[in-house]
């Protein structure tokens, strides 16, 4: 089975609803999700915990990290009018690592006169879905690559 680790914002709720509603999506499509708001380490937990700050932060990294080194595909939602630091390290982290990285934008605003970032484009090889029937196809490329059954029953 085909893991996929979701970069992207998650810091309001409707973020955080989208990327619920994404993970659902590809679960459904026969894959394996980590999805970091709902399987990672969350920092109001851990310092109410009275982990330190320092420590916190730390344990989140690292736990992100591992997930990355665990996934073959990078879906990183780019949605805003600019893309989410934190996710723009971990689609480097993945390119780096030889990981397939996907852009998801459903929103047409950009920062660099109607272009995103070279670096960006790169990671994801250019490839960036507008919606979630266009992510479908660029899954299924990447299941066929791997020699995957692209049947979803």
């Amino acid at each position: 089975m085909i893991r996929i680790y979701i970069a992207g914002p998650l810091f309001s709720e409707a973020e955080r609803r989208y990327n619920r509603y994404l993970s659902d999506f590809l679960e459904n499509f026969g894959f394996e999700t980590f999805l970091p708001q709902r399987d990672g380490h969350k920092l109001s937990d851990l310092l109410a915990n009275e982990t330190t700050k320092s420590a916190a932060m730390n344990k989140i990294f690292d736990r992100d990290i591992n997930e990355l080194k665990k996934a073959d595909v990078v879906i990183f939602v780019m949605d805003g009018r600019v893309p989410d630091e934190g996710a723009c390290v971990e689609i480097g982290y993945a390119y780096a690592r030889g990981k397939e990285c996907i852009g998801l934008k459903t929103d047409p605003r950009t920062l660099m006169s109607d272009a995103d970032n070279p670096l960006i484009l790169g990671a994801l090889k250019y490839r960036i879905a507008k919606n979630l029937k266009e992510l479908e196809v660029f899954l299924c490329q990447i299941k066929e690559t791997k020699g995957i059954s692209t049947d979803t029953d």
